[in-house]
This record gives structure tokens, sequence and C-alpha cells, in this order.
């Protein structure tokens, strides 16, 4: 059989993408706002949803809006930070955009502020924000017709706004206890009076959703007594959860439309989304948008009701925004984010595999197979831990990882234990285990690639960024006899200082997820990379963002300071305007670029 010729693509066309999130319409419905970085920035735009140009709102080049609200009224409400230091600021935004009018205060308070928050009539927001304690976050309440601001928590913990009630007299309340447990509290805002709505034994998750249109209850997405999350309606008279959905997957996005009519929501089945739709009324299913294969998010129904907008994408293309019209069953797609010209066919698709660990479980990756690759073509493979590292490698699209695959590098994905989307169980596997267990696994899914027929065992690489960067010292630090080369990207490199470094609202959280830096200060250096920085045998590449206020720049510098000492190669870059991740686009060309000739240069150049 002839061999298949690869056509090699620019690295440009890969990167020719349009990062865009969230969605808003307007109150009649004829516009959508979104927030995409066509401007080079991540800026806040609108655009008709019967097709058209966007029109820009927003003209940041050093702040990025991370969240907004359209308001009955026709004006945005939204929040931004500074080059990624995380401090967001809340702005109000006239119809026509360009000047903001900032709402909030203070630079050294983060202010958190979410579509959800806006009540239905436009007139109050709620937030969180640790304005009156570092470690807490408190709930706030702020009347924009008048400006008047109200505090209804008094500190203790980490506190966030949900859903006004449909008259606003009731304001749903969640308490971050940890990662896996949260409590909803029901705040009634005549007097300021807190109730707590979800008393429970051990970790249970409940994120509160639309409110019914009578003001009865609210719609919850819970893992109570479960291990995957279901979906319920909780009912305020009975005090209790009443379950529509129990799925032995996540439910993970639900949305109502304003009369209560017609719910929507999704399923994460082993990293795939599978969106469904019920009429209320009647009691049955509703024809979904026809998708193939890939991941949905940020559903969310029209002011009527009569359209259901959310973001659709796939390993080999890049999230779009489409409205499907429930009348028509048309589905129209408004955004155009993939221009690079490369057929999807010429890209790859992954394939879901699950391999066994040290101790017989099994663990579910994602692996990507150049086109070509044989055992008469062996190709060199780069293993990617996910970041989290609670989270979840889906098969999203990648420019970095199809440039690679183009130029012939196999990828391996695994979700490792700790990550979500298979249960509460194998979740808390990570916790007060960093640099444990899921070393085990990202060290047998090398085991798992040397096994595979084309993939050269000499020339295998790992990459990861925030966890991922952490995963990634690990193993070039404690398994050095797999790594051709490694790239950490704001990585944690000395979990002691790491934990002292944090956010301050963090600390409530981070005892028990990771350890403490004084009791288990002896333990978190055993699994901390930096010990082990004289195993290094192969060339690294660290990036950093200067702002950065997860992992903070001194995590780099003191590991690249030990290696260099050592007279190990590694490339060092640090981006003194972004933070944990970058947001401009110039920013994340030059680090991609960085990136893959890295890992070009390691892998391929030297074979």
């Amino acid at each position: 059989m002839a061999k298949r010729k690869v056509t090699q693509y620019a690295f440009e066309q890969f990167w020719a993408v349009r990062r865009c999130y969230g969605v808003d319409f307007s109150s009649d419905g004829k516009f959508v706002a979104y927030v995409t970085d066509i401007s080079g920035q991540l800026n806040l735009w609108k655009q008709p949803i019967d097709g058209g140009y966007p029109l820009q709102l927003t003209f940041f080049d050093d702040q990025t809006v991370r969240s907004f609200a359209w308001r009955p009224q026709g004006d945005f409400v939204f929040s931004a930070d500074f080059q990624g230091n995380e401090l967001y600021q809340i702005y109000r935004l006239p119809p026509t955009g360009i000047v903001a009018e900032r709402l909030t205060g203070r630079d050294d308070v983060r202010h958190q502020f979410s579509r959800d928050n806006l009540s239905n009539d436009g007139r109050f927001i709620a937030y969180a924000a640790n304005a009156n304690n570092p470690m807490d976050m408190d709930v706030f309440v702020r009347d924009l017709k008048t400006g008047e601001t109200r505090c209804l928590t008094k500190g203790g913990g980490i506190f966030f706004p949900n859903r006004f009630s449909p008259q606003n007299r009731f304001l749903v309340i969640t308490r971050l206890n940890n990662t896996m447990d949260t409590d909803l509290f029901l705040c009634d805002l005549r007097n300021g009076e807190l109730s707590h709505l979800t008393p429970h034994e051990g970790y249970a998750i409940y994120y509160a959703l639309d409110w019914l249109p009578d003001g009865s209850g609210f719609w919850v997405v819970s893992d109570e007594g479960r291990e995957f999350k279901g979906l319920a309606i909780y009912r305020l008279k009975e005090r209790k959860l009443e379950w529509l959905e129990t799925p032995n997957w996540d439910v993970e996005d639900v949305a109502l439309s304003p009369d209560g009519s017609v719910l929507a929501w999704s399923v994460n089945e082993d990293g795939i989304s599978r969106i469904y739709l019920r009429d209320m009324r009647r009691g049955r299913s509703i024809s979904a948008p026809p998708l193939p294969e890939g991941l949905i998010s940020n559903l969310h129904f029209s002011p009527d009701g009569s359209k259901l907008a959310f973001y659709f994408e796939t390993a080999t293309h890049p999230e779009e925004l489409f409205v499907w019209d429930l009348k028509s069953k048309r589905l129209t797609q408004l955004t155009q984010n993939f221009l690079g010209g490369i057929p999807e066919g010429h890209m790859v698709k992954p394939k879901l595999i699950r391999y066994k660990s040290f101790d017989g479980r099994e663990i579910p990756a994602w692996v990507f197979v150049p086109h070509g690759a044989s055992s008469a073509n062996k190709v060199p493979a780069v293993v990617s831990p996910h970041g989290g590292p609670e989270w979840q490698e889906r098969p999203w699209y990648s420019p970095l990882y199809q440039f690679l695959l183009n130029r012939g590098i196999a990828i391996l994905a695994p979700n490792f234990r700790g990550s979500t989307g298979y249960g509460k169980s194998y979740q808390r596997l990570i916790w007060r285990d960093w640099g444990g267990g899921e070393l085990r696994d990202i060290e047998h899914a090398v085991l798992w690639l040397q096994k595979q027929t084309w993939v050269d065992k000499e020339r295998i690489g790992i990459f990861g960024g925030s966890f991922g960067g952490f995963a990634t010292l690990s193993a070039v630090t404690r398994l050095p006899q797999y790594w051709r080369c490694g790239v950490d990207i704001c990585g944690p490199s000395n979990l002691v200082t790491f934990l002292q470094t944090v956010p301050p609202f963090w600390k409530h959280l981070t005892k028990e997820l990771v350890g403490d830096p004084d009791e288990d200060r002896e333990f978190l250096l055993s699994r901390s990379p930096i010990t082990y920085v004289d195993n290094v045998r192969c060339p690294l590449l660290v990036i950093q963002g200067a702002n950065d206020p997860r992992v903070v720049k001194a995590e780099s510098d003191q590991m690249v300071e030990r290696l260099r000492q050592r007279g190990v190669p590694v490339d060092y870059v640090v981006f003194e305007d972004e933070g944990h991740g970058l947001t401009k686009r110039v920013n994340m060309l030059k680090a991609a670029r960085l990136i893959s000739d890295f890992l070009l240069r390691n892998l391929c150049e030297s074979a």
C-alpha cells in the first residue's frame, strides 16, 4: 500500500482562530453579545442574529473582559481585569459602547460578576468581593438606579451570588466549602435574612440555576447522594430536591426559557456533550439541534423563548456561536472563528482509549495519531497532562495539537485520577496527593505509548500548563528516564511556597485539597519538583506570566535558577503583561511559536 502523503500547512493557518465566549440576547431578541478577540484582545461585541458583521463595544488593550450581562434597558454590565491580575472590576457600558463607567472602586479587590447575577428587571446586580477581608469572598447587591450597595454575608468563607427570584425578593447564594462541596442559602432582600437550604452530610455539589416563573423554586444541578451530577428542582415549600434527570454522567449546562415552558440541558457523556430539550408543559422531548459529536456550552434562551443560543466545537474546528430556532428548526451559525483554510479532513480526530495504571485502575485518555503513522513510520509523541487538576481533557480544538500532528507528532492527553467527569470518587483521588497517584498514571501513559508500534519510544516529550505544568515538572524530575524534552507553563515547582502565595481566599480550600505549608512541610517538599531538580536530564521550556496571582512568578524563577546552576538547557520566557494564561493574541502566538519550535527541535530534528 502506498504511503499517504500528508499536506503540511503553515503554522499561522492553525492559529487563524478567533476566540469567543459568553452570550446574551438584547431585550428584543434581534442581537446577541459575546466576548471575542477579533481586535487582538478579548473585548465585548454585539451582532445581529440574522447575520452581519459584529460591532465592537469595548476597546481594551491591557484589560480583558471576563463576563457581562445585557440589561433590558439596553446597556451592559461587565467585569474586566488588568494584564491578567484577576482583580476584576465591574463596569457599566452604554448601549453604544466605547466609554465605560467603573462601578467598583478598589484596585486591590477581586469583584466577581456574571450574567446570572443581574435581576430580571435589570435594576440590581449581585457580585462577590473580598473587600471586607482578603481571606473571604462576600456577596454584595448594588442598586444600579440609586447606587446603593449592601453586603449580604458576614465573612467566614467563600460566597458567590446566583440568581434573583422573579420579583427580586430573594437571592440564592452559594458557599464554596471546597471543590466538591457547596451549600445554598436564600437571602430575603427585604430584611437581609439568610436561611440555609442544603444541610447535608459528606460532600455534595449544588449549583443554583434558573428560577421557576412563579418563584416557588429553582433548578439545581447536584450530586447529592450520587456519583454524578443530576438535574433537579429545589422546592422552597418542601425544602428538598425533586429530581428530573439522574444520568450516570454529569449534567453540566442548563437553561430554562423565560416563561418556563422549555428546558434545555447538556450531559457530559465520557467527554462528549449531548444536548436535550423538553417541553415542560406537555412533559415530552423536543427536537434538539442536529450536531455531530462535540462539545456544547453556554446554553441561553432569547427573551421570548423562541431561540436557543449556544457554543459548539470539535477537535477539528474551534467553537462557534449558534442559534437554534425552536419553531422552524433552523440552526444558524453566527460566528466564523476558523480562518485558516485547512480542510477538517486533514486534521486529526482523537480516539478515546483507556489504559491500566499501577493499581489496575483504568485511566481514560484521548490519543491523537498523526496521518501516516505506522510501524514502518514511527512518530514521536507528547504526553499532555491537563490543568486543574480537577478538570477534564475533552476533544476541543487545540491549534497547538493540530499543528504538531501535522508535523508528525502524536498527542496523548490523559484524564488522570483527580479529573472531573468520572464521578466524585475519582475526582477526590487527587486530594492531598499532588505528585502521587496522578504521576504514576502519567508514567503508565508513557508505558502505553511505548507499546504502540507506531511510536518512537525514544522520542517522547511532555507538555502542560498550571497543574499540567506541575505534572510536567514532576515528570521530568521524578521520572527522568522517559523524556526527550518538557514544556512547563506557569506550573508550581515547590508546593510549600506555592501554598504560601496563592490568593488569600484560596486558603480556605488549599489545606484540604493540597496540604498545609507548615504542618505538612516535609510531605509537600517530598512531592515538590524542586526537591528532585538534580535528576533532570532533558531540556526544558518554561513560560510564565509576570502578573500570575495563582502560581506566582517565583515558582518558575526558582526552578529555572536551579536548572541553570546545573547546566541543564532551559529556555525561560516571561510575559510581563500577562497573568495565569495568556489573553493577548500577540502573546498567544509568540508562546505557541516558542512551544512548537522547541518540541519540533527536540523531538524531530534530532531523529
